[in-house]
Formats: C-alpha cells, sequence, structure tokens
C-alpha cells in the first residue's frame, strides 16, 4: 500500500508538471503554448509563399504534438483568428457570431510576413527531439514581439489557471520605446471585439476591466448594438437578452440579428417602452456588459510565476535587445567568414600561389606548397588560416581562376567592410538600434492594428433602481396567502424582483421577504408596504398579553434576516390591538377588566411618553391592571395631517378596541 502511494504521488507530480509546463500555460519568452509554437514552427518548415491546406498542416504538426489532430486543429483556428501570425483562406469561423470553421480539408493558411519576419530565426534557435525522437522541435521560437500580451490566452492546469487579456500591438511596441528611452508606461486590453471598457480596477493586470456593449439608440423603436463584450458572441448577447425579456426584466417586442462582417443587432421597443430606459436595463441584465478578470501566470525558466503588464513588457523588451544582439553578431560572423574567404581567394589568385602547386607530387605536399605560399601574406587575414581554408581553395577550378575578377572581388571585399562598420555601430548602441528596430516595424505594420476598444468611464448600472416594477403582489384574506401566485384583493402592489416586502400579522408576527411566489401568515395580514432598509420603518405598537395586561412601546424596524419571522409581541399568547405607523400621537383610554370591590375602572395614557425600544423587546406597561377595552383619543392632537403624505391614512378621532375586537393598523 506504502509503494502504491509513494508511486501515485511521484506520478502525479510529474503529470501536474507536465501540465503546467507543456500544454496549459504559455511561456513569457516567446508568448506561445507548446501546440502553437508546433504549428508556427511547422508552418515556418512548410513556408513556400503558398497556402497549404489545414489538414496538411495539422498532419505535419502530429509529428511534434503527440495529443491528435483535433487539438492542433482547434488551435491553429484560434491562432490564426488572432489575425497577427496566420494568414487564413477559406472558412475559419467567426469570433464574433460563435460559427465554427469549415472541416480542415477545405481551407488553406500560410505564415504572414508579420510571423516571418519576426518570429524566426533558425541558426539561433534551440532544438530538441519531438516526442518520438524522430523530428527536432524548438525549445522557444526566438520572437521580436510582445507576443504574450499581443495574443492573450487562457488556461487552466493542475492547481493554477491563466488569462492574459489581448493588447494592442502598436500600443506595445510604444510601450516598448517607452521603455528604452527611460520613461514610464501603461498599458490596457485591446479586444478584436470592440465595445467599451473601463480599466480603473485593472490594476497593471491583476484586477480586472468591465466591457460593454456598444448599444445605440437608431430611433424612438429601435436600439442597435454594434458591438459585443469579449468573450461573448452575437449568440450569446441574444440569448442572454431573451431569457432578460421572459424573466420581464427586458421589454422588447423583437429581436433580429442582421451581423456579417459587423455586428448589427437590431431590437425592436415594446409599447410604452423607452430606450433610456431599455439602454441601462441591457447593461444591467444581459450579455452587454461583462466583467473580466485578469491572471498574469506565465511560464519562465520553466517555472510559473505571476506578473505583471509592466513586469512582462521589461522582461521582453530586454529581451528584444538580446535577440538583436544575437542576430546581429551572428550576421557580423557570417559577413567576417565571407571577407575572410574573399580575402584568401583575392591571395590565393593575385599572388600566384596556385602556381606552387604544380611540382607538388603527394596530396600531402599540395596543402604544404599551399598553406608556406599563403603564409607570406599572412598580414592581409582576417583571421588565421585553417586546413578547412586550404581545403577550399584547392577546390577552386582552373576557368574560375582564369576568369578571376580581381576589381569586383575588391568592390565585394569593400561592401563588407562597409556593412561590418555599420554592424558594428548598431552593437556599440544597442538601445538606438532596438528603438530604430521598433520604429521601422510600426511603420510597416501600424496601420493594421488600430485600437477597437475603446477605453471610457463606466458608471455602474444600479440594477435596483433600473428594475421594472414587474412582479405583481395581492393579499386573500379567506386563506391567508400573499404573493405573486395569489389573487387577492388586498395589498396590492407592483413591485421589482430587487425590493424588499413588510408584512406584519393580528398576532404580532413580522417578516421582511423578497418578493415572494406564495407565503402564508398565521394572522390576519395587516400592514404591508415595500420596505427599505436603509431607511426602516416606525411603528407605535399596542398590545395585550395572556393575562390581558397592556403595553406600548414605539419601534423602528431595519436589522433582519430575509424571511426570518419576528414577534413584536412578548409571549405568543397575546394580542395585537392597535398598530400605529410613524410617529404617533393621542391619549389611549382604557377600561379595566370587571372584579369584585373593584374602585379603579378605567385609565389614560399619553401615546407622546412612549419611548422607542427593540421591535422584540416588551414594552412599556401602560396600566395596572388587566385592560378589557381600550381606545384612542386624537380629538385633542394638534391637525398635523395635512403635511403626511397623502396615502397615508389619518386616524379617526376614536378608535376603540375591545376584547373581540381585532388589531388596527391607523
Amino acid at each position: 500500500m506504502a509503494h502504491l502511494e509513494a508511486l501515485m504521488q511521484r506520478n502525479f507530480l510529474e503529470y501536474s508538471s507536465y501540465f503546467v509546463l507543456d500544454r496549459a500555460i504559455p511561456e513569457l519568452r516567446d508568448g506561445l503554448k507548446p501546440v502553437q509554437r508546433r504549428i508556427l514552427h511547422t508552418l515556418f518548415s512548410m513556408s513556400d509563399g503558398r497556402f497549404h491546406k489545414v489538414a496538411n498542416v495539422i498532419g505535419e504538426t502530429m509529428k511534434l504534438h503527440p495529443h491528435g489532430d483535433t487539438s492542433i486543429g482547434d488551435a491553429l483556428v484560434v491562432l490564426a483568428n488572432k489575425d497577427y501570425f496566420i494568414e487564413k483562406q477559406g472558412n475559419f469561423g467567426n469570433v464574433i457570431t460563435g460559427h465554427r470553421s469549415a472541416a480542415s480539408r477545405y481551407i488553406e493558411c500560410r505564415l504572414t510576413d508579420l510571423a516571418l519576419d519576426t518570429l524566426f530565426h533558425k541558426s539561433l534557435t534551440e532544438f530538441v527531439p519531438s516526442y518520438d525522437g524522430r523530428s527536432p522541435e524548438p525549445v522557444r521560437l526566438p520572437a521580436k514581439l510582445p507576443v504574450i500580451l499581443m495574443l492573450g490566452t487562457e488556461g487552466i492546469a493542475v492547481g493554477m489557471a491563466t488569462k492574459l487579456l489581448p493588447h494592442n500591438l502598436v500600443e506595445l511596441w510604444e510601450a516598448q520605446v517607452a521603455i528604452l528611452e527611460g520613461k514610464g508606461v501603461e498599458l490596457f486590453p485591446d479586444f478584436p471585439q470592440g465595445g467599451l471598457m473601463d480599466v480603473d480596477a485593472y490594476e497593471d493586470g491583476r484586477g480586472k476591466v468591465e466591457v460593454r456593449a456598444r448599444v445605440n439608440v437608431r430611433d424612438k423603436k429601435h436600439v442597435v448594438i454594434s458591438e459585443v463584450p469579449y468573450g461573448t458572441t452575437t449568440e450569446s448577447i441574444i440569448a442572454s437578452i431573451e431569457a432578460a425579456a421572459q424573466k420581464g426584466r427586458v421589454k422588447v417586442s423583437s429581436i433580429d440579428d442582421f451581423t456579417t462582417d459587423h455586428v448589427e443587432i437590431d431590437l425592436t421597443l415594446a409599447r410604452g417602452v423607452s430606450a433610456k430606459e431599455l439602454v441601462p436595463q441591457l447593461y444591467a441584465y444581459t450579455d452587454c456588459s461583462v466583467s473580466i478578470s485578469s491572471n498574469l501566470t506565465v511560464i519562465d525558466d520553466r517555472k510559473p510565476v505571476q506578473f505583471t503588464v509592466t513586469d512582462i513588457i521589461e522582461a521582453l523588451t530586454e529581451q528584444l535587445q538580446n535577440q538583436l544582439k544575437l542576430e546581429l553578431e551572428f550576421d557580423r560572423s557570417q559577413m567576417v567568414d565571407k571577407q575572410h574567404w574573399l580575402t584568401l581567394e583575392q591571395i590565393f589568385v593575385e599572388k600566384r600561389v596556385y602556381k606552387r602547386i604544380e611540382e607538388a607530387t603527394t596530396e600531402e605536399s599540395v596543402r604544404d606548397e599551399v598553406m608556406k605560399g599563403m603564409a607570406k601574406f599572412k598580414k592581409l587575414f582576417i583571421r588565421p588560416m585553417v586546413a578547412d581554408d586550404v581545403k577550399r581553395l584547392l577546390e577552386i577550378r582552373i576557368r574560375r581562376i582564369s576568369a578571376f575578377d580581381i576589381e569586383k572581388n575588391r568592390r565585394d571585399i569593400d561592401e563588407l567592410k562597409a556593412q561590418i562598420e555599420g554592424v558594428d555601430k548598431k552593437l556599440r548602441n544597442m538601445k538606438k538600434t532596438s528603438i530604430g528596430y521598433v520604429k521601422a516595424l510600426i511603420k510597416k505594420y501600424g496601420d493594421r492594428f488600430p485600437r477597437r476598444t475603446e477605453i471610457t468611464r463606466i458608471k455602474a448600472v444600479d440594477k435596483k433602481a433600473v428594475a421594472r416594477q414587474n412582479i405583481k403582489l395581492s393579499y386573500d384574506k379567506d386563506s391567508g396567502f400573499f404573493g405573486s401566485d395569489v389573487r387577492g384583493q388586498q395589498f396590492k402592489m407592483s413591485v421589482s424582483e430587487y425590493d424588499l416586502i413588510l408584512g406584519i400579522a393580528s398576532d404580532g408576527t413580522y417578516r421582511i421577504m423578497p418578493p415572494p411566489e406564495k407565503v402564508l401568515f398565521s394572522g390576519k395580514l395587516l400592514h404591508c408596504e415595500a420596505f427599505d432598509p436603509n431607511k426602516g420603518a416606525e411603528f407605535t405598537v399596542i398590545y395585550r398579553d395572556k393575562q390581558k395586561i397592556a403595553y406600548g412601546k414605539r419601534i423602528r424596524i431595519e436589522k433582519f434576516i430575509r424571511n426570518r419571522e419576528y414577534q413584536l409581541i412578548k409571549g405568543k399568547a397575546g394580542k395585537l390591538d392597535l398598530l400605529l405607523e410613524g410617529d404617533a400621537q393621542g391619549t389611549l383610554k382604557m377600561d379595566f377588566v370587571p372584579a369584585k370591590r373593584q374602585r379603579l375602572k378605567k385609565a389614560t395614557y399619553d401615546l407622546s411618553e412612549l419611548q422607542f425600544v427593540s421591535p422584540t423587546a416588551r414594552g412599556s406597561r401602560l396600566a395596572p391592571k388587566a385592560v378589557s377595552k381600550m381606545k384612542l383619543d386624537t380629538s385633542a392632537v394638534k391637525k398635523s395631517a395635512a403635511k403626511k403624505p397623502a396615502a397615508k391614512k389619518s386616524p379617526s378621532p376614536e378608535h376603540s378596541v375591545d376584547d373581540d375586537g381585532q388589531g388596527k393598523l391607523l
């Protein structure tokens, strides 16, 4: 068992490491996942300027990629639709509508000029054997572009995930120039679908962005969506609008999709709905507004690391300088080799060193004569002469020697000297060289990659504020049920899904709840209203306990748990006599329960003396004895009803409750 456990742990660690490093997470330096790197390398190996069947490309890539043709084909289509490195011919699907591509045998592709210019250098690429050892594959491509920020990618590995949002290539180039010039940079995503974007919470790639569709009001009856957010399609947008319409959250009479190369979703407004009302609802309840989080996890030096966008662009700018330096040094070495050979050839012919081999009788003596003859002119050598140089000189044919053009040879050498001097000048100031290289790329390719997503400040939509009052509630006194599925005649109201409802019953129970479909109150419903938790609700409560002792209290309902039942009466056997809304005034006149030898039969209480207490507190005792009847007298109160909202009822001058009466809301 212990052996099996150790075996599982080792194998799982190997599997998870493989999945992280070689499948799901992109490499920092070339910005590619292994399957993408293998596709691009295969296309470069096949490159002849013409288009290739995608099926053929997949077949060739399978020599390097061990996970089957489907994964290669899907990755190729995704990479091609980025429009940077693969030129398409045929139906590669549509990222806007979500339509899939045609079968691989019907579509063709080839590398773009941008890819050929910036991604490959065979002589400076490190290769390793493929999974079956039959073919070499690159460890990484010698990319001179910030690929990882251009493409954007996401992946899920064992215990980690990554999501890099795509950025605008020209802005990335400009950021590299700024870094080389010692300036600060600030980069934000740019999505091929366009749309509007708020970057306040982006936090240099460690936060999120809010992306919205571009919605235009065509006229009073039509609203048109012309751009969709990143990660959505026209189909998903329409589906979300239909779902919101079924729930009554948005009101449209029809949805027409006229999308071709550009998005055009035409929404026809329902009768009585304005565009000013509909647009915020689209952003609040549909995929017209999405929040996209960024997680910059990449592979650096065969280890997963989390970076910021600034960290990545700085690292890739340093890599650009190093790569350009390596290429210049390689080109210089090639030029020096050519200059060395042209110089040896010139000496060999001009100084007639070849004549020395006429008397030699053996192969060894021939080589010795060449070495001795050339040694006289070693001050003219570019570098010391070696045996391979002798072998190459001896391979020159007599015909070429007789037709040797001394002047052309000297011109070629002079041109090489000038080229080497130019390369040396570039190598002495790599910062200036790198800036010039990036600016040349901007000049050549910049017009192809304009910013598509507009950066703006997006005001958050208050869903409660834009919600439609589409839920109808009512109370059926016969059954005691209240809700949207109840057809009653009392407490009819229209509310939104975000409203809260306060219901108070005659047995002193109350609850605060979202709009219910059907809920049963144990007592008769006395009060029901839309409840604002920020404002709360104030009441004056008069009740009698099971011994008919009268209590009163002023309460403010504000703290609550949704759908939880609370009790206004201390002791369940009591009875709610009066429920007075707001700051109630008046004198409460009470008759005591008759008893033998009772002298004091009545009592009064001024309600203005009641203090605010917790809704669940007992309250103040209103009379020393049990009460059989009570009457509220408001005749002495100054007339202030005119100052109250018209929707509230003013109490009658007198209201009486006896043992048989029900509690009342005044």
